[in-house]
């Protein structure tokens, strides 16, 4: 090590232990017994993290992907720590793949969350792309999971995966996969990935969109559902950006400057169809896109899109009414000048507007030191905090994700971090972060659902607050990079002590309402049951039977009575 390298770690350990028990967040990631590290394969890409409760004990529990060493599955014990359970979990076949991402939903509708990881190659280390299948392990309810890879159809599906997500993209309560794909064929070392080397392979990759067949087996979908586009693909966020009840497709790309942009989709529900609204939007960004982050940071109503990039981030505010969405990275202080991947929205002060927080990675083999953004909002403008809340990480960062590890009303942070490939003056290990930030009341929001899918994902939790609207959507991955944040809804409330009500939008547009809540506290809100959704099939009968009672009437020469 040399001089300077000793002087800079020097500088980074007496800055650490000084900011120590003195800020508003706290680095418990000893004390709650996370040890974790992701081991690059040759060098970007991974890793990711999913938050589910495993075992519904109401504490929620986390996975890790790990690249070449053994994935982490992390039991919460309830009182700040955790267990490693992945050896005895069942999930052990995992560390034959170099792992990357991960996502959590109930796949078959039992009422346990299973997990699906996705991965860029064997451990023996082939050379060849498409090089492994991606993993589906499912819940058996007792802390431990079945491999049913190849039962659901997967096993064919040989891929260079990045980010996967779950919405239900058809509402009809299966969740459903989007996963990001990267390479068709590429023959070089991914250590020494560079644009030219990029570009010149011309061997940009399709992605898969699985639609779950009644719980039992996935079928690729991608081209009948009208995504034809290939990419450099690191993963999709489903969300509802037009308010209309279904969950559209936000496709992040990597080189979009070079190859192929992002891409924004519109469901066409009931129609089992998507529209390309890239370019008539102004999502076709033009980035590396490496994960984005969803939330509504001015409170108008609208879902609002932050994208991390190479050098510069952007902030895509979503304008409604068949409007342009609109950069404003600028104006509200979140353009700074990094190596960006994950984000999170979250109201972490409990001040009744969203904050965000950005990891921040050099690309391995360079590995500059590069902390992590902590940006505070303050009437719908950002101000960097991180050194001053407590936010102290110069690790290697990919994933990050959000999650309320002790039940106590606020959000923690945790950030997967990668083993460097060079020297590096710092520990970079992933890090949990507690929060003792928040002075403010909150509202937590968990949903059941009985058509929908079943932790709700997808659905909207809407609050109102005096004059105030507050919108969450629950997440089904694809959110950070590679990660899954907490499905639970969290609101901050400031000094108010009850919400007037609560208005779920479930996915397919059904909606439920609670009101006159008291503050600080976890609302469950079951789906009530409706009318059965008309599938498809059922609505074009109708249709069909329609225009043929017209068509009869017609030869029977009756009039047809019309609505003024």
């Amino acid at each position: 090590m040399t001089r300077i390298q000793s002087g800079f770690l020097l500088f980074f350990s007496f800055f650490w232990i000084f900011s120590k028990g003195q800020t508003p967040f706290v680095d418990v990631t000893e004390a709650a017994g996370i040890a974790h590290q992701f081991l690059v394969y040759e060098g970007t890409f991974g890793g990711g993290a999913t938050v589910f409760d495993l075992n519904n004990d109401g504490f929620q529990d986390l996975f890790i992907t790990s690249g070449t060493a053994p994935d982490v599955l992390y039991l919460n014990n309830g009182d700040g720590t955790f267990k490693n359970i992945y050896e005895q979990s069942g999930l052990a076949v995992s560390q034959n793949f170099v792992t990357q991402g991960a996502v959590s939903a109930d796949v078959n509708r039992d009422g346990f969350r299973d997990l699906f990881i996705t991965t860029i190659n064997t451990t023996d280390g082939s050379q060849v792309i498409p090089r492994a299948k991606n993993l589906l392990f499912l819940n058996n309810g007792n802390a431990t999971f079945k491999d049913v890879t190849k039962e659901y159809g997967l096993d064919d599906l040989n891929s260079f995966s990045t980010g996967p997500s779950f919405g239900d993209v058809n509402a009809d309560g299966y969740p459903d996969l989007f996963i990001g794909n990267y390479f068709q064929e590429f023959k070089g070392k991914l250590g020494i990935l560079k644009d030219a080397t990029i570009v010149s392979a011309n061997e940009t990759a399709k992605s898969y969109l699985l639609i779950n067949k009644g719980g039992k087996y996935f079928e690729d979908e991608y081209e009948g559902y009208g995504l034809g586009h290939k990419g450099f693909g690191f993963g999709a966020l489903f969300t509802d950006y037009d308010n209309d009840g279904d969950q559209d497709l936000l496709v992040n790309q990597d080189f979009g400057y070079k190859a192929v942009p992002n891409f924004l989709y519109e469901n066409l529900y009931p129609k089992d169809a998507f529209r390309d609204v890239s370019k008539e939007t102004g999502m076709d960004l033009k980035i590396n896109a490496m994960g984005s982050a969803v939330g509504d940071y001015d409170n108008n109503g609208l879902l609002d899109y932050f994208v991390t990039n190479i050098r510069f981030n952007w902030l895509m505010k979503n304008q409604g009414d068949d409007k342009v969405f609109i950069d404003r990275a600028k104006e509200t202080g979140t353009y700074n000048l990094a190596i960006s991947w994950g984000a999170n929205f979250a109201d972490f002060d409990h001040d009744g507007d969203l904050d965000l927080f950005v990891a921040n990675g050099d690309l391995n083999p360079n590995c500059t030191p590069m902390p992590g953004f902590y940006f505070e909002n303050e009437n719908a403008s950002f101000t960097e905090k991180a050194r001053a809340m407590g936010i102290i990480d110069y690790g290697v960062s990919r994933g990050s994700v959000v999650f309320d590890m002790e039940n106590d009303g606020d959000l923690d942070l945790l950030i997967v971090n990668q083993a460097p490939i060079l020297e590096y003056p710092v520990s970079s290990t992933t890090r949990l972060f507690r929060n003792d930030a928040s002075k403010g009341n909150w509202l937590k929001v968990q949903l059941v659902g009985v058509d929908a899918e079943k932790s709700g994902i997808g659905s909207r939790v809407e609050i109102v607050v005096g004059k105030q609207r507050m919108i969450r959507e629950i997440d089904g991955g694809g959110s950070s990079h590679l990660s899954q944040n907490s499905s639970i809804a969290h609101f901050g409330l400031g000094s108010e002590i009850k919400v007037d009500s609560i208005k779920v939008t479930w996915v397919g547009g059904k909606t439920q309402f609670l009101t006159n809540q008291s503050a600080n506290q976890l609302v469950t809100m079951i789906e009530t049951e409706g009318q059965k959704k008309e599938s498809n099939w059922e609505v074009y009968l109708l249709v069909i039977i329609g225009i043929l009672g017209v068509l009869f009437l017609a030869r029977k020469g009756l009039k047809v009575p019309l609505k003024k």
